[in-house]
């Protein structure tokens, strides 16, 4: 088998073998480095890391324990396949989490926070424009991020990685074909409500931003986003 590629993450200082062996694959499974069904296996993640296999076993185990990667009888480990129902309930979790969330946040952006949240969104569209899906999804979500943790009492953030994590695999396909299936840019919407400080607005913005980022909220569309995954 061969040795996955990751996508880059710079190792903090001070940061242990183990947490950056977890850091990493959570990173590479919630930007879709893995196709939903993939194997994986700990000596190839040992490669790819450039580490010994224990803190991998490590991390694996804690990703299989918070439903990001799954353990199968044979004991092989894998990337979990998603139903269309499952998928409806994370996406529909990832509206209500994030809409809240970008609701809370905005009394609190300054004009500042504002224009850095605008050279995110330029930087989404520089890695789309040059092929880089995981590099476009890292700053899909810090921009998502910047947003929501401007609310210094917020606490929706680790709910909201969590439904990132489990919708990794998927939303890494619909990034393959975003020109395809994303036409209106929603998060320009989400900027202008920011500085306009509405509430409503970017509770809007950021709901369509996340349906239409899978091409569609209806059956038709999910079902569409799920036979590209195989």
């Amino acid at each position: 088998m061969k040795t996955p590629v990751l996508p880059a993450f710079p190792r903090p200082e001070g940061m242990t073998t183990h947490d950056y062996a977890f850091t990493r694959l959570r990173q590479a499974i919630m930007v879709g480095a893995f196709r939903p069904g993939t194997s994986i296996t700990i000596r190839g993640l040992a490669d790819a890391l450039e580490s010994s296999p224990t803190p991998v076993r490590e991390a694996l185990r804690q990703l299989t324990s918070i439903g990001a990667l799954q353990f199968l009888e044979n004991r092989r480990i894998v990337v979990p396949r998603i139903t269309p129902a499952r998928f409806e309930e994370l996406i529909s979790l990832r509206i209500a989490l994030e809409s809240h969330a970008a609701r809370r946040a905005i009394a609190h952006l300054s004009d500042r926070q504002i224009d850095r949240i605008v050279a995110l969104d330029d930087a989404i569209e520089m890695a789309i424009t040059v092929g880089d899906k995981a590099g476009a999804l890292i700053a899909n979500q810090e921009f998502h991020r910047r947003i929501y943790t401007a609310n210094p009492d917020q606490v929706a953030m680790p709910l909201i990685e969590s439904v990132w994590l489990q919708l990794g695999p998927i939303l890494g396909i619909a990034m393959e074909h975003v020109t395809e299936l994303y036409v209106v840019d929603r998060h320009r919407e989400a900027i202008d409500a920011l500085r306009r400080r509405d509430e409503d607005a970017v509770a809007e913005a950021i709901a369509a931003d996340i349906r239409e980022g899978i091409g569609g909220f209806d059956h038709a569309a999910i079902s569409k986003l799920l036979a590209l995954a195989g």
